[in-house]
């Protein structure tokens, strides 16, 4: 493995300089005064703030040729040099590991597959050492180093520790993933909980772009919530928040794997699903698009699972719109491909549950390929190396 990058190119990032990074990375390029009106700072405050940034290449300024006041010089536009640098993101899921190559914008160059052959760290960390030694190869033809790995993996994740606390769908406990990947690898690396790293990259680019507050759900084999609450992604004092999918709706509900009944993961997660349906039909449905044929072939009871899942992620989500007022809730995830059959009670529950004007949030349907989820794992490496005030 090739030795670690050279830290001279990371800036000393101030909360004012992360936040007109950001600013610039999702709406750029902008003018210094339009960057001073959707941060609010002043235009000395830009200016102390891009100098740096500038400095080290990670923005450019120039002219808008195309955008010529009626009198006086062209605009100057400040916008992030993509291809200042590169970023690995990694997602793991039960099955294979998904790799993507990205630029400082996050836009993906490269994107690897590999499925897995077992869940243990010891199946799961040559592959993901595999793939970065193939990006980074890869990253040798565009002639630009790459500054960080990011790995996405689901269930409690200690960021800051980088450690994988418990993931329930590999079965791991107490995995010093960021000490280990680090080592293998010879970069430094974030790790973070899949769907804060998917948030972060909605947040940036996507549904979530230009809000202040809102939550991304994620439904498939298991239900997710990521949280901008003021404009920061919520990590929970102990690293956990947003987790929707463990809120108990009925003491007297199905057992979850984290121990208590009637969890929302319970009911409306695809293998709760997978199991309800086996209930119903007396037949050993062995995947989740065995379970749809059946719905959609009319059968009453499959339809009612999912109609019962569709109920659960609506209360859900009207628990949560009551709780914190997100502008919007993004629903995204595997899940979606069911989501003719569960929208109607996702919409009505969601209606029964919130309270007043929180009805008004905005909600909407995002499918997301598993490229997006190694994206977001990118710009959470992108975060951790411009500075943690991101």
């Amino acid at each position: 493995m090739r030795s670690a990058p050279s830290p001279q190119a990371a800036p000393d990032m101030t909360p004012a300089a992360s936040l007109v990074f950001t600013t610039l990375l999702s709406h750029g390029p902008l003018t210094r005064a339009e960057v001073g009106r959707r941060t609010q700072l002043s235009p000395a405050a830009v200016t102390k703030a891009v100098r740096p940034l500038m400095e080290l290449g990670y923005l450019v300024e120039g002219v808008d040729e195309g955008a010529r006041p009626a009198v006086g010089r062209p605009a100057n536009l400040v916008w992030v040099d993509g291809g200042r640098a590169l970023f690995i993101g990694i997602k793991v899921t039960g099955d294979e590991v998904i790799a993507v190559l990205a630029d400082l914008c996050c836009r993906i160059r490269l994107s690897r597959h590999v499925r897995l052959t077992g869940r243990e760290p010891e199946a799961v960390l040559p592959v993901i050492t595999a793939l970065v030694q193939e990006l980074l190869t890869e990253a040798d033809g565009f002639g630009v180093q790459v500054r960080g790995l990011g790995i996405a993996i689901s269930g409690d994740v200690d960021r800051a520790d980088g450690v994988v606390r418990y993931s329930p769908f590999l079965e791991w406990r107490d995995v010093p993933l960021a000490e280990i990947a680090g080592t293998a690898t010879g970069l430094p690396v974030t790790v973070d909980n899949d769907v804060r790293a998917l948030t972060v990259a909605e947040h940036w680019f996507g549904a979530g772009a230009g809000l202040s507050d809102f939550a991304l759900v994620t439904v498939g084999a298991g239900i997710g919530c990521g949280l901008v609450v003021h404009g920061q992604v919520v990590s929970g004092a102990h690293g956990v928040a947003g987790e929707i999918g463990h809120l108990s709706l009925d003491p007297l509900g199905p057992l979850c794997h984290c121990g208590n009944r009637g969890c929302v993961e319970a009911i409306a997660a695809d293998p709760a699903i997978l199991r309800a349906v086996r209930a119903a039909t007396g037949k050993q449905v062995t995947d989740a698009a065995e379970a749809l044929d059946l719905a959609h072939g009319e059968d009453p009871g499959v339809r009612e699972v999912y109609a019962r899942a569709g109920e659960a992620i609506g209360k859900a989500i009207g628990f949560l719109v009551n709780i914190l007022g997100p502008q919007r809730v993004v629903i995204s995830g595997e899940g979606l491909a069911a989501y003719d059959l569960v929208a109607e009670g996702i919409r009505d529950a969601f209606a029964a549950s919130a309270f007043g004007t929180a009805a008004q949030c905005d909600l909407v349907t995002r499918p997301l390929p598993f490229e997006e989820w190694a994206r977001g794992a990118a710009a959470t490496a992108i975060q951790s190396f411009m500075g943690s005030g991101m």
